[in-house]
């Protein structure tokens, strides 16, 4: 098996790595929409709940009772519904960018990914500068990628432009008035990991190794809860890159990691181990 990892690590691999990213990206979008500081954002719902409080300036009481209905649904078909419906009854709402972060949230919670991709268009289009949008999207999309779709390559492009643009706002973005100067940090690199994470893995689809490589370290390196499935793609770029002994390691800190990969993690360490071992011979 070692033979062949080092003829064909990514083929050897590859159907592993796919069978885990779809199941990966559901996981981790719902942990970011529950957990970690707010970067204060569209379609956060502590942001979200401070606005509710000041929505009867706007004079319309249908509106607002229709927006706190979709607002507290928490059933994605049902939230799809009242979405939609929002969106066709007051198409100039200041409350649409937020109805379109929801429903795309519901889309994606029913793995409806068209749909989801389309909705962040939407929201983008309104505040194009929302990191949460951003690096849900670029993250998302390589994880559920299939090269036997017909806009595989587009929705590829689309995730690394999105990933590219949420670096860049994070760079300049003002601290909220609401988080102090830790929970403003800690909820940055929250983002930037996500994003060089998905960067990371687009450029893995693209079979570009080097690149993967470079952003996974950026992904994983001071990182305090690493993505496993970060750790494992590297490992599979430092092999196809012929840097074994650095594969091992990456593969030894995957295998310490409690998930779908853990014993694909030890046994991928013990055969990049027998390749630097191999190559030092020769």
């Amino acid at each position: 098996m070692s033979s062949l990892l080092a003829r064909k690590p990514l083929r050897f691999t590859c159907i592993a790595v796919t069978a885990v990213f779809a199941f990966a990206s559901i996981s981790r979008a719902q942990m970011n929409q529950s957990a970690g500081p707010n970067l204060g954002v569209a379609g956060n719902e502590a942001q979200e709940r401070m606005e509710l409080s000041n929505m009867d300036a706007l004079g319309d009481k249908d509106q607002v009772a229709d927006y706190q209905a979709f607002f507290k649904e928490r059933e994605p078909a049902k939230k799809v519904q009242l979405g939609n419906r929002f969106l066709q009854k007051y198409p100039k709402s200041p409350f649409a960018e937020r109805v379109d972060v929801g429903l795309m949230n519901a889309y994606h919670a029913q793995q409806d990914w068209k749909n989801t991709y389309r909705l962040a268009d939407n929201a983008l289009a309104l505040q194009p500068d929302d990191v949460d949008v951003l690096t849900t999207v670029a993250w998302t999309i390589p994880h559920v990628y299939s090269p036997d779709d017909p806009d595989a390559d587009q929705e590829l492009n689309k995730a690394e432009t999105y990933a590219r643009h949420a670096i860049e706002v994070l760079a300049k973005m003002p601290k909220p008035p609401d988080l102090t100067e830790a929970q403003f940090a800690a909820s940055k690199a929250k983002r930037s990991f996500q994003a060089h994470s998905a960067l990371g893995l687009v450029y893995f689809r693209r079979e570009d190794y080097d690149n993967s490589a470079k952003e996974l370290e950026q992904s994983t390196k001071g990182n305090s809860t690493p993505d496993q499935t970060d750790l494992y793609v590297l490992g599979v770029d430092l092999q196809n890159l012929n840097r074994y002994s650095e594969a091992a390691e990456v593969f030894r800190g995957c295998s310490q990691i409690a998930g779908a990969l853990q014993d694909r993690c030890k046994q991928n360490a013990d055969s990049a181990k027998a390749q630097a071992d191999q190559s030092k011979t020769k």
